[in-house]
């Protein structure tokens, strides 16, 4: 079983001669490291990069790519060493990025010789960083782990050998780069990828279009979001689009029979300068007024959209120094108590007392000042969150947002959709939104069982069915606001019938494609419906042929809510389900689940990798999600309508209106 790592998180090696996989949106330079004992690395010629690709139990790639697999034999490597450190490096020149914040997240796989895969690490959050250290093969007791790092450097290579101790590290770098140089200059363009049936992906000619200020590039979402103490998946990473072609020119398999390209014409990969200041200069000493949008980005949409990862990665980072600094308080607390009692003369008498009021006092001491900055900090994202949010589109905003009382059905979708809120328990009133990128890269599961929390464990077993009905209707509502109209589709599985209250806004409405399936026949219906189209979406984008599709196959979006899984599933429908889970979502059908996985459990591990491949939400507050940088239990609550607001029933019923006039 693949284990899918997060920053610090190791993992053990079951076997010694490995391949790492290195999969990035732009070429890098991979190399590696060998290091002793203490991690140091002696000098140059422990370094594996292209310009000295081989070393006893290790060789890297020759040039920079965009994909690379790097050769590891654990037991010919010399007995000295006891860490190997793969390292990634934007190459140098004119035209290319120089910061990983500019490019897709590199994805690293640790595998057998056979391809199986043992771990991999997605490098999310980097930004100006240009080098990083990706991940690191470590010998401990005699036996071999795999640590995902996601150490970066804005310093560049340089930076990054110098912190392993390198001498020279200056000179050792661009001696790398300049391997680099010397191997593209010799090296000839790839030819273009090969389709199934074995004939060449005809590209277009002509010249990139320059940038313009309409193209509405894919950043790359910081970080992804998993349950806390696991594996956390891939939420809402996003590679950057292909480059813009010029206006007028075919795209690929719009006219020349390839594969269709479903990246917008006209999308940037570059990154944007950020927006000039807007607010007015803050006192001296005082810290800068915020400003919505004043991220990077060529939209408002996704300077706020930049700006919410940014106020997630700053609060996360400043809880995690706070916490830090408090542990070290008490570790130096304990460390003066026990060394004070070491000494049986402070036994006696009242000098044990002393040391121990002395040592706390420094202890509160330390803390109050490690508080003062985080109030501090936090206060700045009070102030940030209390003029961002007002300014949200209505994709990014709450369901009490008074943007939503302006609704009107867009003409395009957005970068990404809100589907809660997070924060911590050091400030429990200052949310951050959770976005996910659209089109939805993976389902989602509401947890509706009772064993998944604390939380969920003191609330009444059918008031938590249905609220996790509530939060699925919540949140089909929303995606069906934010798309135009005709182009997303809801589907309902409800085997017995027991969710048609909670169900009423979608049902009323009239936005779904048809009435909730129950039964066991109603539940074969629709899977088999919403098969068919993935395999016949599949079949055509294979084959370079998306003008054969019937006619009457409908190409938008779609979405299927599941209630009570597994009740009215038999296999075959079990099997459906999972084909849709991991299918569906690259051709535009996405899964939502509201189930308790305790259910399920007569079907034992078969469906674990269902479970595994969904972002799992609960409807009730909790802390199931840790992000990627420190490992925090970020609480999660879902997006909900005020209590007796009306206004998600009137957003679908401007949806409904919309789509029967035809209005896009």
């Amino acid at each position: 079983m693949t284990a899918e790592l997060v920053r610090g998180q190791n993992h053990t090696l079951p076997r010694s001669r490995l391949e790492i996989r290195v999969s990035a949106g732009s070429p890098v330079v991979a190399g590696a490291t060998l290091g002793d004992e203490h991690g140091t690395v002696r000098g140059a010629e422990w370094i594996a990069h292209p310009g000295s690709p081989q070393l006893p139990g290790l060789e890297v790639s020759r040039q920079a790519a965009a994909d690379h697999r790097l050769a590891v034999d654990l037991d010919a490597l010399p007995e000295t060493v006891h860490r190997v450190t793969v390292l990634l490096a934007l190459p140098t020149g004119a035209g290319r990025p120089d910061r990983f914040g500019a490019v897709a997240a590199p994805f690293v796989a640790v595998t057998g010789l056979d391809g199986t895969e043992i771990a991999t690490f997605t490098l999310t959050g980097l930004d100006t960083e240009s080098a990083v250290a990706a991940l690191e093969l470590y010998r401990r007791q005699g036996a071999w782990k795999v640590r995902a790092v996601g150490q970066g450097y804005a310093t560049g290579l340089a930076g990054m050998l110098a912190d392993q101790g390198i001498d020279r590290a200056a000179e050792c770098a661009a001696a790398i780069h300049e391997a680099v140089a010397a191997g593209s200059a010799r090296s000839v363009t790839p030819p273009p990828p090969r389709t199934p049936d074995g004939e060449r992906v005809r590209h277009p000619a002509g010249p990139s279009a320059p940038p313009t200020g309409g193209g509405q590039p894919a950043a790359p979402a910081p970080g992804a979001l998993g349950d806390s103490g696991a594996a956390a998946g891939s939420t809402a990473s996003g590679a950057a689009a292909p480059g813009a072609t010029a206006p007028g020119s075919p795209t690929p398999g719009s006219a020349a029979g390839g594969p269709i390209d479903y990246a917008h014409p006209r999308r940037q990969t570059s990154a944007p300068p950020p927006p000039p200041p807007t607010a007015p200069p803050a006192a001296p000493g005082e810290p800068a007024r915020p400003v919505a949008g004043d991220a990077t980005g060529w939209s408002m949409d996704e300077r706020l959209y930049n700006q919410i990862w940014g106020m997630f990665e700053d609060l996360a980072r400043a809880v995690a120094a706070y916490r830090s600094a408090v542990d070290f308080a008490d570790s130096r607390m304990e460390q003066e108590i026990d060394r004070a009692l070491g000494d049986p003369r402070n036994r006696i008498g009242g000098a044990g007392d002393r040391a121990r009021e002395e040592a706390r006092a420094k202890r509160e001491e330390l803390v109050a000042r490690a508080r003062e900055a985080l109030d501090r900090d936090l206060a700045q994202l009070a102030a940030e969150s209390a003029v961002v949010e007002p300014a949200l589109p209505a994709a990014y905003a709450g369901w009490d947002n008074p943007v939503w009382h302006g609704y009107r059905v867009p003409m395009e979708i957005p970068m990404a959709l809100r589907v809660g809120d997070l924060h911590l328990p050091e400030r429990t009133d200052l949310r951050i939104p959770l976005l996910v990128r659209l089109p939805l890269e993976r389902g989602i599961w509401i947890d509706s069982g009772r064993t998944a929390s604390e939380a969920a464990a003191a609330a009444d077993g059918d008031a938590l069915r249905r609220s996790a009905v509530e939060t699925a209707v919540a949140l089909a509502a929303r995606l069906l606001a934010v798309y135009p109209a005709h182009e997303f589709s809801v589907h309902v599985i409800d085997p017995a019938g027991s969710a048609a209250g909670p169900l009423a806004p979608l049902t009323a409405s009239g936005v779904l494609a048809a009435p909730p399936a129950s039964g066991a026949g109603g539940v074969a219906a629709v899977l088999a419906q919403l098969t068919r189209r993935v395999d016949l979406v599949q079949m055509a984008v294979r084959a370079g042929a998306a003008d054969s599709l019937p006619p009457d196959l409908d190409t938008g979006e779609h979405l299927l809510i599941v209630n009570d899984f597994p009740h009215g599933f038999d296999d075959r429908a079990v099997t459906q389900l999972r084909y849709l889970a991991d299918e569906g979502p690259s051709v535009g059908v996405h899964l939502m689940m509201v189930a308790d996985r305790e259910d399920a459990r007569a079907y034992g591990p078969v469906l674990d990798p269902l479970w595994r491949s969904l972002l799992r939400v609960t409807p009730v507050a909790d802390d199931h999600l840790a992000d990627p940088w420190v490992g925090h239990a970020w609480t999660y609550e879902p997006s909900r309508a005020p209590e007796g607001s009306r206004v998600l029933e009137q957003v679908l019923a401007l949806v409904a209106a919309a789509r029967r006039t035809g209005r896009r």
